[in-house]
C-alpha cells in the first residue's frame, strides 16, 4: 500500500483541458475549494463539469473553464442562486445539462458501477425530458411494463473532493452531518483526489467516529492532499461552518475584482487576503 499524498498544484498538475471533472460536495457544503483555487490558478480549460453545484461551478464559471456543465443546480444555500454561474449562463458562455438530483445521483451509481444507464422513475411527466431531448426511455422487461427514463453514467475522468479526515493510502472519513455523494464521485471516476482537514494515521479514523463514517475507500483514491481549512468558504462541519460574510463578498464583488484580490496568489495569499477582511 503506497502513500498517495501530494499537494494542491501536483493534483492539478495531472488534470488536463478538455476533461470531464467531478466536484464532491453539495452547494456551498464542503467543496474542495483549495483545489478549486489550485485550478484557477492553472491553464486548464474546456472542461466538462459535473456537480451539485455552488461556488465551485460560479468560479470556474465566471473563469471561463467550463465547456459544458451537468448539474441539479447551482446554489450558494443562504444565497439560492450562484451569482457569477447566473451570469456566466446568461451570456452563454458554457452548455448546459440540467438534470433531477436523483438522476444525477443515479447517474453516478451507473458510472460507479460501469453501466452505460440505470432506470430511474424521476423525471418522468416533467420538463427535464423536454429540455434534454437526448435522454430516452426504457420499458420493464417484466410483467408490470412500467417506462422508466434511462438515465445515462455521469463517466468521469477526475473527481475532486473534500473530507474532513484522511490517511495517507486514500481513505476519506466525513465527520458532519451528511456524506452528500462524494463516494460516488470517487467511484465513478478513472482519477480522483481527496483534499482533507487533516491526515491521520489510519487507525485514527475510527478511534472516536463510527465505522459508517468511512466514506470513501483508498481503492478509489488516486492522491491525497491535507488542506487545512480547504472548504473555505463553504463549510466543513464539524470543522467549521460556512463563512458568510466571506460568501456574501463573493457574491457581491464583480468577478475580475473579487479574483484579482483573492486569486492572484497561491492558497497562502488566498487566507492572508482573507484574513485582511471582507
Amino acid at each position: 500500500m503506497s502513500d498517495k499524498t501530494m499537494t494542491a498544484d501536483e493534483v492539478v498538475s495531472r488534470l488536463s483541458s478538455g476533461m470531464t471533472l467531478g466536484i464532491g460536495g453539495w452547494g456551498s457544503r464542503r467543496k474542495p475549494m483549495a483545489l478549486v483555487r489550485a485550478l484557477l490558478r492553472s491553464e486548464v480549460t474546456d472542461l466538462t463539469v459535473v456537480s451539485y453545484g455552488g461556488p465551485d461551478v460560479g468560479m470556474l464559471a465566471a473563469a471561463g473553464r467550463i465547456r459544458k456543465l451537468v448539474t441539479a443546480f447551482v446554489t450558494l444555500d443562504s444565497i439560492p442562486l450562484e451569482p457569477h454561474y447566473r451570469a456566466a449562463r446568461e451570456r452563454g458562455a458554457f452548455a448546459l445539462t440540467e438534470i433531477d438530483e436523483a438522476m444525477f445521483m443515479w447517474g453516478l451509481h451507473a458510472a460507479a458501477n460501469r453501466l452505460p444507464f440505470l432506470p430511474v422513475r424521476a423525471g418522468i411527466g416533467s420538463d427535464v425530458m423536454r429540455v434534454n431531448p437526448g435522454l430516452r426511455t426504457v420499458t420493464s422487461p417484466y410483467g408490470d411494463g412500467e417506462t422508466f427514463v434511462a438515465m445515462p453514467a455521469l463517466r468521469l475522468d477526475a473527481a475532486l473532493v473534500h473530507m474532513n479526515r484522511a490517511d495517507r493510502l486514500g481513505n476519506g472519513q466525513y465527520l458532519g452531518p451528511d456524506p452528500y455523494f462524494d463516494d460516488l464521485f470517487c467511484e465513478a471516476a478513472d482519477t480522483a483526489y481527496v483534499s482533507c482537514e487533516r491526515i491521520v494515521d489510519t487507525a485514527e479514523l475510527t478511534k472516536a467516529a463510527a465505522p459508517q463514517t468511512l466514506l470513501v475507500k483508498r481503492h478509489t483514491v488516486t492522491g491525497v492532499v491535507e488542506a487545512p481549512g480547504g472548504a473555505h468558504f463553504t463549510s466543513c462541519a464539524p470543522d467549521y461552518g460556512r463563512d458568510e460574510a466571506f460568501q456574501k463578498t463573493y457574491a457581491t464583488t464583480p468577478w475580475p475584482q473579487f479574483a484579482a484580490r483573492f486569486l492572484a496568489g497561491d492558497e497562502q495569499a488566498y487566507r492572508s487576503a482573507v484574513g485582511e477582511g471582507t
